[in-house]
């Protein structure tokens, strides 16, 4: 399978890379700088230099071209509002055109469960984050590609369990990247698993099982 990764050098993303190419896909991506793409090739992993806030759909078209799935994974984490609505909300909606125009069959976007702030008495430009991402997903349900959504709950950096909860409602509490990595790429290597909306968070159930149990 060859996957393309929008935010390859985020957290998740460039663990997604690691768990793909040790199952044998080639894996490319978009990252802003230079530096981050000689570390990914240093690790064997191809990259392409842009900004996914800014670049059209008609520049992203070429780089997803002969790939058979797209992971975005890159967002504002909440940041200024000019910020998420670039990264959170167009750039996804320009991925998501690009990918249906090179033939791209699969869409998989990183979200966040929409519960995730609620009763934090966040600011207005975190409020206007969780509103985006809500508005995204909606987005992203109504492409004729073969779509997922997964709303992982609050990531932390504990080393992986290999166990998780997923399903179409999860309650918010923490995940460590590693599995939120892991689920992906065995969604990602489920092709029965399409046009859905799931969420994740720890749990007991070893995650290739969490995973097969979507199928429908």
């Amino acid at each position: 399978m060859k996957v393309f990764v929008i935010g390859i050098s985020g957290a998740v993303g460039g663990l997604l890379a690691e768990e793909l190419t040790g199952r044998g896909d080639v894996v490319s991506g978009l990252v802003r700088r230079d530096d981050q793409r000689a570390a990914l090739a240093s690790r064997h992993i191809e990259a392409r230099v842009g900004d996914i806030g800014v670049m059209t759909a008609d520049q992203l078209v070429p780089l997803l071209s002969g790939f058979d799935a797209v992971v975005y994974s890159a967002g504002s984490n909440g940041g200024s509002r000019a910020v998420t609505d670039a990264v959170d909300g167009e750039g996804v909606v320009r991925t998501l055109e690009a990918a249906g125009r090179a033939g791209v069959t699969r869409f998989v976007l990183v979200s966040v469960l929409p519960e995730a702030g609620r009763e934090l008495h966040l600011d207005d430009d975190h409020e206007h984050y969780f509103a985006v991402k809500k508005l995204t997903d909606v987005a992203v349900s109504l492409s004729d590609l073969d779509w997922l959504v997964l709303r992982p709950s609050m990531l932390v950096d504990r080393p992986g369990t290999g166990r998780v909860a997923l399903g179409p409602a999860q309650p918010h509490d923490e995940i460590p990247r590693e599995d939120v990595a892991a689920t992906l790429a065995e969604l990602l290597h489920e092709p029965r698993i399409r046009r859905q909306v799931l969420e994740l968070n720890a749990g007991e159930t070893p995650t290739a099982l969490a995973v097969r149990a979507r199928i429908r």
